[in-house]
């Protein structure tokens, strides 16, 4: 009590002892938070180990192969067997189809992230910059988006892998991208839209920051998980793609992909032969590959959406 009849009560304890949280702080916060609840999700745990088992096996197995992939060398039309190396057995010519599989692995996984990549990095700047500009910039880009999402991109990647004389492993990927990213943009596009209204992008342009600090530092940070979620659906988009080509006889020359293994296991008639060891092992690999991009996504869903978090 004081002079004057007043009655001072004591200082909260807590927080006095306790100082105020710092926005990093607050950051830390929420990414435990977000781990702890992507370490629960059982289809994201799921998804991601099988995806990064299958990445492992493509980085290592090039290296414990015991035969070159197209080389001529084995006894023809072995079942699998660890004698001579040939764990997966060898195709009608005598080659070796681990090693053939564990290479076509590997190409699976660069044109999946370099298409996957080049289709996520048009998306971006065609969404951010129409969903952020408006008006005249966004009636163009909308009218490109358009275009190119009519266009049949299927048949126009038939068309130009056709007329290639030299197809590589890059130029099938950079053809892929360059066709995928139209509903990427649109998404995006319309994330940014509900975004550029926000106060914290007011604040931003109050600052005086220029229009690709603000979607970039701003915007897109908002956005990780949804781009990194749509990043996960082009890649496994970009895996299909090249697998169909790959089996139309469209694919890179000189080389073995899983799309060409089931294609050269179709025209030897491997079916009727009962060589299931040739086309069986590609075709489950693809399967596993994206099936588990896509159950990964599901989980990342859960995590990222409070609403489907499992408790």
């Amino acid at each position: 009590m004081t002079s004057s009849g007043r009655v001072v009560e004591p200082p909260d304890l807590v927080s006095v002892l306790e100082p105020p949280v710092e926005p990093d702080a607050k950051h830390m916060s929420g990414f435990r938070e977000t781990l702890h609840f992507a370490l629960r999700n059982r289809k994201l745990v799921f998804g991601l180990s099988v995806t990064l088992a299958m990445l492992l096996l493509a980085l290592i197995g090039p290296l414990i192969a015991s035969h070159p992939p197209l080389e001529y060398g084995g006894k023809l039309s072995w079942a699998p067997t660890t004698k001579d190396g040939y764990w997966f057995g060898t195709t009608l010519l005598g080659q070796d189809v681990f090693s053939q599989f564990v290479t076509g692995l590997r190409l699976l996984f660069v044109v999946g992230a370099l298409g996957g990549g080049i289709a996520a990095a048009i998306g971006m700047i065609v969404g951010f910059t129409a969903g952020y500009r408006g008006g005249l910039v966004d009636d163009i880009l909308n009218m490109i988006t358009n275009v190119v999402l009519v266009i049949p991109t299927f048949a126009l990647l038939l068309v130009i892998a056709a007329y290639l004389q030299v197809r590589g492993i890059v130029t099938e990927a950079v053809f892929i991208g360059l066709t995928s990213w139209p509903w990427a943009a649109r998404a995006l596009r319309a994330q940014t839209f509900s975004l550029v209204s926000r106060d914290f992008v007011d604040m931003a342009r109050m600052s005086g920051r220029g229009s690709r600090q603000i979607i970039f530092k701003e915007i897109a940070p908002n956005m990780s998980s949804y781009l990194f979620m749509m990043f996960i659906l082009l890649f496994g988009g970009a895996v299909l793609i090249a697998a169909t080509l790959d089996f139309i006889g469209l694919g890179p020359s000189g080389t073995i992909s899983l799309g060409m293994m089931m294609q050269l296991s179709v025209q030897s008639a491997a079916l009727q032969l009962h060589l299931w060891w040739w086309f069986v092992p590609p075709g489950l690999a693809i399967m596993v590959v994206v099936g588990s991009l896509y159950v990964m996504n599901v989980g990342l869903d859960e995590v990222f959406n409070p609403k489907l978090r499992e408790l």
